[in-house]
């Protein structure tokens, strides 16, 4: 017991002996809004109403609330924040492998966008593990994200219609919306927004321009059988055939994985073979960059020997020599539209939950027309 002026006994403080411990710990555990309305000598209320800007305080309340803010260094709460609807969500990118050059622009869009519209996005990786998507998708759905988009083809079975089916109706009860970016849309009539890019048709335009430069034979290197973007190609590819009455050869269609080693191991084994082919159509850029090198070792050139198209138009494929001829795809574009229709979405009456974004045949230095 203290005593004061008057001789009565004063009886302890417990929010100045709160401030006293408050400022021996302040740095081993982050300040909370009661230290905050301690050190300020006013309610935890009145704190939050201070902060929060919705109610009415007095001009010395809300310099003393500051002051001690300011002084705790006090960061407010942003989960409170959320679940009370004062801080608009984050946008999640969730994606298989955050390396690849053409999933870079894709979240680089998705970042730009979400920044322009005061969003904070957040990159997930998964590693092509669904039960890692999974987990990353729930908590997504805890932290009350805005919408989680998902990038990149799938094998459109019936386990990935499933668990599609699942985030789109969890999200969806959340509040969060389901984008699907590379990736057809889902049957039936669920909440999911759709971004697509024209495989068919940039396939057929890269046959196409192969075929009307006089190559009747083309090594297809496409991708992973099931796998939606390699379907989709594929048709494409064959598309083109047909339109100019060209047998399909199944022996010159060798399907794999979309990357380095596997477009130079299946040049490889194609020339092993003593397949007989001019040119190649190749299902990615980072697969052309194989097939290049194995032509090179094998002693041809390109575009000489051999001819070769990609499919992306990363960076990279206009600084190969010879310079790349491929398909670009508006890899940001992409990004950026699924998040314009996925925080637009409630603004846009009967509005488009489908987009398909068009692909460009960019030509270059690696086909030559034969004679």
């Amino acid at each position: 017991m203290t005593v004061n002026e008057s001789g009565r006994r004063k009886k302890p403080d417990p929010s100045g002996a709160r401030r006293r411990r408050n400022s021996t710990t302040a740095g081993e555990r982050p300040s909370t809004i009661r230290d905050v309305a301690a050190k300020a000598d006013v309610s935890v209320a009145t704190v939050s109403r201070t902060l929060a800007g919705n109610y009415p305080v007095s001009t010395e309340t809300r310099a003393r609330v500051m002051a001690a803010v300011e002084a705790l260094h006090y960061v407010v709460n942003v989960h409170a924040k959320a679940l009370s609807g004062r801080v608009a969500g984050p946008v999640a990118l969730v994606i298989k492998d955050i390396t690849g050059p053409s999933l870079a622009h894709v979240a680089a869009g998705v970042e730009q966008e979400a920044a322009d519209r005061g969003r904070l996005s957040l990159v997930c990786a998964t590693h092509d593990d669904p039960a890692r998507e999974d987990d990353l998708v729930q908590l997504m759905r805890e932290q009350h994200a805005a919408a989680v988009v998902l990038v990149g083809g799938a094998v459109q079975d019936e386990a990935y219609r499933r668990r599609m089916a699942e985030y789109a109706t969890a999200l969806d009860a959340a509040g969060s919306r389901l984008v699907l970016v590379g990736r057809p849309p889902l049957p039936g009539d669920l909440p999911v927004t759709v971004v697509e890019y024209d495989n068919r048709g940039g396939a057929f335009q890269a046959t196409d321009h192969l075929l009307t430069a006089g190559h009747q034979h083309v090594l297809f290197l496409s991708g992973a059988p099931g796998l939606s973007t390699s379907e989709q190609r594929g048709d494409g590819f064959r598309h083109a055939l047909r339109a100019h009455g060209v047998a399909y050869q199944e022996e010159l269609d060798l399907p794999g994985p979309y990357t380095r080693l596997s477009g130079y191991q299946r040049t490889k084994q194609a020339l092993a073979a003593g397949l007989a082919f001019t040119a190649v159509f190749a299902g990615t850029d980072m697969v052309a960059t194989g097939a290049l090198a194995a032509l090179r070792e094998a002693g041809l050139d390109v575009p000489g020997d051999v001819s070769i198209v990609g499919f992306d138009d990363v960076p990279f494929a206009a600084d190969l020599s010879p310079a790349l001829t491929t398909v670009r795809v508006p890899y940001e574009d992409l990004g950026r539209t699924a998040v314009r229709l996925a925080l637009e979405r409630e603004e846009r009456i009967g509005g488009d939950d489908h987009v398909v974004l068009s692909t460009q045949l960019v030509i270059r230095q690696s086909v030559r027309a034969l004679p």
